[in-house]
């Protein structure tokens, strides 16, 4: 029996091999002029060893499925790689297309943008597929190492006072509604608020998009405030995000703040605590200053508004906070 019995067993085995030849030979290939690990430099300080629903870091750039081609996005632009190149495998028959749908969805990479610190943030990705099936990504960094080593400058200037009014805060009140946590990001929260106006004109030339128009020249958009406010919390040690909604026919589009507090995440968004007034006044509100999902849609109830209606698919770690 074992002499009938082996002798199929090769032949059904020579049989497979021989009809899925086309495919192995692929596979070799692939490896071979395409290597599956790819290293990428991790040695930028703003990198962020911090995995979300959405969005992960990665080691393998060899995708097999678009949650890959969003975590290898996520990683290059996360190291702060201005340049990089990967492969799709034969196997993954979708790999361009899909690329193709990323590359083009701008409101998809606003959102990427969001989970990586602001120095690390981008004005733009383009990406290149050549012949040989190569895929090339050029991304466009929003921080100059100038304007980087300036904001960090000023802000070790700010910070050690602001961390001691938040301690003198946290000896003097003896309410159990307000933690070290809580008046250590108020502070700051107050300090980003009193020394920033809402740039009515959004004038490129006052940098209100970004942290520096927001640090220096005392004017920032909603993109200002934010950044801002996050490398200060990231200064502090609390992981944090930026949270957008994306432009549409009702709105522009809005971004905010959120941070996580003793394993809960909390929104706060200092454009909309620091108003524009008709009396030409300035407020400083604490409505949108450390609430949960649920007090933020409390906040909205008696306004027309819809930007802060986000994206839970995306935000999954904000929806039930």
């Amino acid at each position: 029996m074992k002499k009938i019995i082996i002798p199929l067993l090769c032949a059904c085995s020579i049989l497979l091999v021989l009809l899925n030849i086309d495919s192995l030979c692929n596979k070799i290939i692939n490896l071979l002029n395409h290597p599956s690990f790819v290293k990428i430099s991790l040695t930028n300080p703003y990198y962020k060893d911090y995995n979300y629903n959405f969005v992960s870091n990665t080691t393998d750039f060899t995708p097999y499925g678009k949650q890959d081609l969003l975590n290898i996005y996520y990683t290059v632009v996360n190291s702060k790689n201005e340049n990089f190149t990967f492969y799709c495998p034969k196997v993954y028959q979708d790999c361009l297309t899909d690329i193709n749908t990323i590359s083009n969805d701008a409101n998809l990479l606003t959102h990427l943008n969001n989970f990586v610190h602001p120095f690390n943030s981008f004005t733009s990705i383009n990406t290149s597929i050549s012949d040989s099936g190569e895929i090339a990504l050029k991304i466009n960094y929003m921080y100059s190492d100038a304007e980087i080593e300036k904001i960090n400058t000023e802000i070790a200037s700010i910070l050690p006072d602001l961390l001691e009014e938040a301690e003198n805060l946290q000896d003097t009140d003896q309410t159990d509604n307000f933690s070290l946590d809580y008046n250590k990001i108020k502070v700051v929260h107050d300090y980003i608020i009193n020394n920033t106006k809402y740039d009515l004109d959004n004038n490129k030339e006052n940098k209100s998009f970004n942290a520096y128009g927001a640090l220096f020249n005392h004017l920032a958009t909603c993109n200002g405030y934010t950044d801002l406010m996050a490398i200060f919390l990231t200064n502090m040690g609390y992981e944090n995000i930026k949270v957008a909604t994306t432009g549409n026919n009702n709105s522009e589009g809005h971004v905010w703040n959120a941070v996580k507090i003793n394993d809960e995440w909390l929104h706060l968004d200092l454009t909309w605590d620091d108003p524009v007034s008709s009396d030409n006044k300035d407020y400083l509100y604490h409505k949108y200053f450390l609430i949960n999902t649920e007090e933020l849609i409390t906040a909205d109830s008696n306004i027309t508004s819809n930007e802060h209606n986000f994206d839970y698919s995306i935000y999954p770690e904000l929806k039930n906070s």
